[in-house]
């Protein structure tokens, strides 16, 4: 980061550092929120990157690149793909949030050759500190009073000291305002198109419920196992935004259903699990230990929920079983050097 104490763009951080009070930055210029709601259509659709202002944010000329790389079909070295993602990981998505309705739109463009690649990152703003988070309270947590609640009590700060609520919130409404360009990606010929608009769209604010409904629907039609499990964590986890008990009934019956695919099944009993606090019942126990499989749970890492739980040498869905059924088991011992000694 540099002297980011005399960075220009981390005017907001440094104030905040310096014992300022975040409630004076509410709706100015250095609110993420804010600035992601007025970006007028005209620049989202026409690319006017140069309306938005990246420079008030840390990083954020680097995003306005990479958006432009993959904008302009550039070299594959040189798509900028892989830079929000990467600054998310870093826990740094302030900039990263401006982003997002411009990759969306990449990916809505059935012509761009690095659409997939866009719509993988589109939502990686729009989640902080998932990263190996396996439990039955916390894989498909949303918290809904991001705008109104403090955002340090939501998520804390991001490495910079911006707070990391306000980028959550601004992310979650940059998709929201997008929901009708995503939606047709469900159906998308391409399955890895489909995982991820369900992961996006998962993402969104969804008080009418309509997000929830296009799950469903494009449920009924799917015929890709993965793609299937895909839709059953994001009906979840629109649900565990706007609980709705006919769903948590609708998964209870999917992972007992023997008709219904093993993915599509295990990723059920996932999100009944984190849709309920009820005790674990034999029968789910028994699914489990006869479905999930090695080659199963590595397939499984297609879906982003899951990729995104893995840890410590463990699949995400092997993660998943372990701290959800035997929340007890500590995490197993894992070296990232082969040829380091063991204890």
């Amino acid at each position: 980061m540099g002297e980011w104490r005399t960075d220009p763009t981390f005017a907001m951080c440094r104030a905040l550092v310096d014992g300022a009070e975040l409630s004076s930055f509410v709706g100015g210029r250095f609110d993420v929120r804010t600035v992601v709601a007025t970006i007028r259509p005209e620049a989202k659709d026409g690319f006017l990157l140069d309306q938005v202002p990246w420079e008030h944010f840390p990083q954020g000329d680097r995003v306005r690149e990479a958006v432009h790389l993959l904008h302009t079909n550039d070299s594959p070295v040189r798509t900028g793909a892989g830079v929000v993602d990467g600054m998310c990981a870093n826990d740094m998505r302030a900039a990263t949030v401006l982003a997002v309705p411009f990759l969306i739109r990449i990916a809505a463009d059935t012509r761009h050759p690095y659409r997939a690649g866009a719509l993988a990152e589109a939502s990686a703003p729009a989640r902080a500190r998932y990263f190996c988070v396996a439990s039955r309270d916390e894989l498909l947590l949303h918290r809904a009073d991001l705008q109104d609640g403090d955002p340090y009590d939501a998520y804390g700060v991001e490495v910079t000291g911006y707070p990391a609520g306000w980028s959550v919130a601004a992310a979650r409404a940059a998709i929201t305002a997008d929901i009708a360009l995503l939606q047709p990606l469900l159906g998308d010929p391409d399955p890895s198109i489909r995982i991820h608009a369900a992961y996006t769209l998962a993402a969104a604010a969804d008080p009418d419920r309509a997000v929830r409904t296009s799950f469903r629907a494009r449920f009924d039609a799917e015929q890709d196992p993965i793609v299937c499990a895909a839709l059953v964590l994001a009906t979840a986890e629109a649900t565990r935004t706007h609980p709705y008990s006919p769903i948590t009934a609708w998964l209870h019956e999917q992972w007992r259903d023997p008709s219904q695919a093993p993915e599509s099944r295990l990723a059920a009993t996932v999100a009944w699990l984190c849709l309920t606090d009820e005790p674990v019942p034999d029968d789910l126990r028994a699914a489990v230990d006869a479905l999930a499989t090695d080659e199963r749970a590595h397939a499984m890492e297609a879906l982003p929920w899951m990729a995104a739980a893995s840890g410590s040498g463990e699949t995400g869905l092997h993660r998943c079983v372990r701290k959800m059924l035997h929340p007890d088991q500590p995490d197993p011992e894992y070296y990232d050097d082969p040829w380091a000694p063991r204890p």
